[in-house]
């Protein structure tokens, strides 16, 4: 598809992302009305986001297996329509356990379309702009953060979390709508199925780049899963500071996304995230160092963002041209493992927090993201390198993921 024509497909998608996202994130701003609502403590709504992340990502691996008899397109359109009746369902639901259920469904949703989008994405152009183009769909993702979660609280707060939820819902059908419309049906490919999943693992460099972003994703929630915990002990932040810097992170990560793309295409995959991997390396390690004044805070989360959210669309164009032919198995493990390093440095936050205190936290995510740093350099020594220009292989080279 021509690089103008392509653009609007892509947007399309990347409003699916924004659905996407908002639904898997927006629970934690609506967490007071919802408790209040459904006589639950703020505690069991915050374990909705860990059920959804759950679900997500045993659900993304298994999807592609599971709807490979579909097209593409067809994916794109049954996950949006599941998501949309999971924001209704949740919207309706009577009591926690309703709102649960929903919930699950939801990520149900979101597991199907998420990686289908990824590829759908990475098949719209030409393998010089795969990274470019990646980078535009996870946009929608990255954009959830900044506005989605914001603008979700916000209306929780107006209007009440059931009507929000519903708007949510609207967003993924809307999105359906756009999609429908927008982008081209593309070629199916080769059929995914369980017994691909062991010649994808076994690809060189796969497991490796797989790893690498379970163990980022892990070191970036090992300090952002209790942001406005650490924030406060650390840099006696008010909650206007920490919604104005959580604002100015998100700003920073759509630029370090859109920027991905242009950085990808100079340098090459492993450079590029070798790059993302030593400026994400260099705000945890200011953070520790910094004194305790706010100003020094939004420096090195502005740091710190721009240069996470530089990782994504390299590291899911690097899937791709590993395992072209199987690209949805790829990128759908990846989006399985994102999910997980989430709920892991969630996880090593809340439990760490207490133990170590505010100063020390950044050094404990450093432990996952130097695990991060040579699960990457494993992936290099045991795949060569793929410039910037270089074209996917139009056979297959084995097997395999904003």
């Amino acid at each position: 598809m021509a690089p103008h024509r392509s653009g609007p497909a892509l947007w399309a998608l990347a409003l699916g992302y924004f659905s996407f996202g908002t639904s898997s994130l927006a629970v934690v701003g609506l967490s007071a009305p919802i408790s209040r609502d459904l006589q639950v403590t703020q505690a069991q709504v915050g374990l909705l986001v860990t059920v959804f992340a759950l679900t997500f990502a045993v659900a993304a691996p298994l999807a592609p297996v599971l709807l490979s008899r579909l097209g593409r397109r067809s994916v794109l359109l049954s996950g949006l329509a599941v998501m949309a009746a999971g924001g209704l369902a949740a919207a309706l639901a009577p009591g926690y356990g309703v709102l649960c259920a929903a919930r699950v469904l939801t990520a149900l949703g979101g597991a199907a379309f998420g990686p289908a989008a990824s590829v759908a994405g990475s098949l719209l152009v030409p393998a010089e702009r795969r990274a470019r183009a990646l980078a535009t769909v996870f946009a929608g993702m990255t954009a959830a953060t900044v506005l989605g979660v914001p603008l979700s609280t916000g209306l929780g707060q107006s209007a009440g979390w059931r009507w929000t939820t519903v708007g949510v819902a609207a967003l993924s059908l809307l999105a359906l709508v756009l999609v429908a419309v927008l982008v081209p049906g593309t070629e199916r490919g080769t059929p995914a199925t369980v017994s691909a999943f062991s010649p994808v693992l076994r690809t060189a460099g796969v497991l490796p780049a797989i790893a690498t972003t379970l163990a980022f994703m892990a070191a970036q929630f090992t300090v952002y899963g209790v942001a406005g915990a650490y924030l406060s002990d650390r840099f006696h932040a008010t909650t206007g500071q920490v919604a104005a810097l959580l604002l100015v992170f998100g700003v920073a990560g759509v630029a370090g996304n859109a920027a991905a793309g242009r950085v990808f295409e100079r340098c090459g995959g492993p450079l590029t995230i070798t790059i993302a991997l030593t400026g994400f390396g260099a705000a945890f390690a200011a953070l520790l160092l910094v004194p305790g004044r706010f100003a020094a805070a939004v420096a090195a989360f502005t740091v710190w963002a721009a240069f996470s959210q530089l990782f994504q669309a390299p590291q899911q164009a690097r899937l791709v041209a590993l395992v072209p032919e199987q690209r949805a198995l790829g990128l759908a493990l990846n989006a399985s493992s994102l999910y997980l390093g989430m709920s892991l440095g969630s996880l090593l936050g809340s439990t760490l927090l207490p133990a170590l205190g505010a100063l020390w936290l950044p050094a404990a995510g450093l432990l996952p993201l130097a695990a991060a740093a040579a699960a990457h350099r494993a992936s290099g020594h045991r795949s060569p390198r793929t410039p910037a220009t270089a074209t996917a292989p139009s056979v297959p080279a084995a097997a395999p993921r904003p």
